[in-house]
């Protein structure tokens, strides 16, 4: 790496201690779109690793390193990159995780209405439950934001929390959105048995809105062991309910490997329920938020699902508690911040050819 003057730079990013498998990544590529070809960014990080890593990722991504030099010895360093054009585009997402395939950048967006939920279950990926502050999209932002996804020719809106029916607007919220695009929501079905809630519920247009609910398992014990005592009958009768109000309802299992023996039985259940096929999904837990174990996540392994709440865009979103995947605050345009998504997987994909490793599937 060259070691001469620092060239005039049109933009700086000042990355700490951060790595590239934590955080810098993606804050690089935020900061390099936003400026032009032939400028410089100016890179300064006390972490050892990283200017090595700049220059691997400048080559694959099509920049150049125009010097590079250490404050002192130990570092900190200064990393001068002078941008290139963009990055081809990124071959098709084909990589496979528990039966599902990816979903195509852009096509699904997914919204956090809020981050209260009525359960505090075990491996909760966002730290939801009753203690747990709202933190609640409003459904003028949620609004703002799938016109925004729809105008850039997104396909699919899906809603999710912590528990949606606990947001005051969820029924208003989800109707405008549906006017939109297709819309899913993820719930425990556990809350809108009557009153203002089952009058949401019941606003929903049937032929745009689907229901997401969770099941674990066919008896209670293994539901009630990772959701709480009580959960399994009441999720049975929210699944009955909202498939006598007409939705249809998509079952969600969420195990841990030891408890995978436990699909069978679950799949007898759902076939009695009359649940198609095409609409049941298991999924491991992920290694986030409240889980202490599970399936490792991060951007060089998970296909990305953009995913809004209210403190940003995050790579995906069994992600929302992790910093590391953190796309930008909520001011981002969307398409600013696909497009830092499709940059990031191009560079990944230069350099690991087999694609992400995980295809973790939440709808």
């Amino acid at each position: 790496m060259a070691t001469e003057a620092m060239p005039t730079a049109a933009a700086e990013l000042d990355g700490g201690a951060m790595d590239c498998g934590s955080g810098l990544l993606l804050l690089l590529m935020r900061t390099i779109r936003g400026i032009d070809p032939g400028q410089v960014l100016l890179v300064r990080t006390e972490e050892p690793s990283v200017p090595p890593d700049l220059d691997d990722w400048a080559r694959l991504a099509g920049h150049e390193i125009l010097a590079a030099v250490a404050d002192a010895p130990g570092g900190p360093w200064q990393v001068a990159i002078r941008r290139g054009g963009a990055p081809g585009p990124a071959p098709e997402p084909a990589a496979v995780f528990s039966g599902g395939a990816a979903t195509p950048v852009g096509h699904r967006l997914w919204l956090y209405s809020n981050f209260h939920c009525n359960l505090a279950c075990s491996y909760c990926c966002a730290k939801s439950s009753p203690q747990a502050s709202p933190r609640q999209l409003s459904a003028a932002d949620a609004l703002e934001a799938a016109t925004q996804f729809a105008a850039l020719g997104g396909r699919e809106l899906i809603v999710t929390g912590g528990e949606p029916f606990l947001h005051p607007q969820i029924g208003a919220m989800v109707t405008g959105l549906a006017a939109l695009l297709p819309v899913t929501v993820l719930t425990n079905a556990m809350v809108f048995e009557r009153g203002a809630r089952r009058d949401a519920l019941e606003s929903m247009p049937r032929d745009r809105v689907n229901l997401q609910i969770s099941l674990d398992s066919a008896e209670a014990d293994l539901h009630d062991r990772q959701r709480g005592a009580g959960s399994h009958a009441k999720a049975l009768a929210g699944i009955a309910q909202a498939r006598a109000l007409g939705f249809t309802v998509r079952i969600a299992a969420t195990l841990h490997d030891a408890d995978a023996t436990a699909v069978g039985a679950l799949n007898t259940l759902l076939d009695t329920l009359g649940i198609e096929p095409a609409n049941r999904l298991i999924r491991p837990v992920a290694a986030q938020g409240y889980a202490t174990a599970g399936l490792p996540v991060g951007i060089d392994t998970l296909e990305p699902e953009p995913t809004l709440t209210t403190e940003g865009i995050w790579w995906h979103p069994v992600a929302v508690t992790d910093p590391a995947m953190r796309i930008g605050d909520a001011t981002v345009p969307l398409s600013e911040a696909l497009g830092i998504i499709r940059d990031t997987l191009a560079v990944q994909d230069a350099a690991h050819r087999e694609g992400r490793r995980h295809v973790f599937r939440c709808a």
